[in-house]
């Protein structure tokens, strides 16, 4: 199949039908509208069901449904929306059911602005909602990326049997890239789900919750969320390093998603000195690559955050290298984006 030009909301939306999700529940929101309009042509042309709810807290309570029932499911927001689904988030993780929420980030807090932001980083990777929970989180860079990573996500999704969320920003959502969704219309066979509540003839009732009244029952439940979460500490760490062949780097540049683009953009415009700026970009939020952050940070003199707020991915990394390294940021918020040269500039003021 040839590849195709798409905007990455719709991408996002392809995405999901061609991993065998026909269920989709949403509020319209800016940036990540798209998603909805395309669902509400495409669902009913593979037989899926698309609902705009009344409300996000609708929405989201609508996925706790569906992934009880063993049906792939999804929704997608944006900021303020993925808050007022953060409840339901967390029920579904206590309950130990598997979703997946596409955050396509806006300006904040509060209701902000409708441009392109980072600063969901804190909700998106320390739970979010009440509770000890966690979702694994991907970040793409490429709409090729985020189609990539949503069809991943329901396979982990159900793997875990737990929330995965995706999180880009506005200028990914709005973007448009040609995305390869392979030769064929092969729709995955979900693994088998004999928790779901598919009806209990012939057996026991399966019985779904988030609600443990006795405290050894909810002190097992989260130590059983737990060994989880720390499988995928071992199994789900993504990275990429760009630029980071030489044993000893003067600056190397941490950043995510877009973010990322505009920093491989701006070691370029460093030509021959660039072979002394590298760029370590993490895939996975949660889990973060600690471990080769910190190996790759140790042949640099200096690290410098990239990111689109005020230093909330800043603190991850300050947490794992600050010991050995001097950390710095460099940042814009309330929807202003870093032109390469910006950061380029940036750069060569840390010497």
């Amino acid at each position: 199949m040839a590849k195709k030009l798409m905007k990455g909301n719709e991408a996002i939306g392809e995405a999901a039908v061609r991993a065998g999700c026909r269920l989709y529940f949403c509020y319209p929101i800016t940036p990540q509208t798209e998603v909805a309009e395309y669902l509400a042509r495409r669902m009913p042309e593979v037989g899926g069901v698309f609902l705009q709810a009344e409300s996000e807290l609708a929405a989201s309570n609508m996925l706790y449904g569906a992934a009880a029932a063993g049906e792939r499911c999804f929704t997608s927001s944006s900021s303020p929306g993925i808050s007022l689904m953060s409840e339901a988030t967390s029920y579904l993780a206590g309950a130990q059911l598997p979703a997946v929420l596409v955050n396509i980030v806006r300006g904040g807090p509060g209701l902000g602005g409708i441009l392109p932001a980072q600063s969901d980083y804190f909700q998106a990777t320390k739970g979010g909602g009440h509770g000890d929970y966690r979702m694994l989180v991907l970040a793409p860079s490429t709409v090729q990326e985020a189609v990539d990573h949503v069809m991943l996500a329901f396979e982990k999704a159900d793997e875990y049997r737990n929330p995965v969320m995706v999180i880009g920003d506005g200028m990914l959502g709005q973007m448009m890239e040609p995305v390869d969704f392979g030769d064929e219309f092969a729709v995955p066979t979900p693994p088998p789900k004999p928790w779901a509540t598919t009806g209990a003839r012939g057996r026991k009732p399966n019985i779904i919750t988030s609600l443990f009244l006795d405290p050894d029952q909810l002190e097992r439940n989260n130590l059983e969320l737990l060994a989880k979460y720390e499988r995928m500490k071992q199994l789900e760490v993504r990275w990429e390093e760009w630029g980071c062949a030489s044993d000893e780097l003067d600056v190397l540049l941490v950043a995510y998603g877009t973010m990322a683009r505009i920093a491989k953009t701006a070691i370029d415009l460093l030509g021959q000195d660039s072979s002394r700026v590298g760029l370590f970009r993490p895939i996975s939020l949660f889990p973060f690559p600690e471990e080769a952050l910190l190996r790759v940070a140790r042949r640099a003199r200096r690290v410098l955050v990239v990111e689109l707020s005020t230093g909330q991915m800043l603190e991850d990394v300050q947490r794992i290298v600050a010991r050995e390294r001097p950390v710095h940021l460099f940042y814009k918020v309330g929807g202003n984006i870093p032109s390469p040269e910006d950061l380029v500039e940036e750069i060569e003021k840390l010497g």
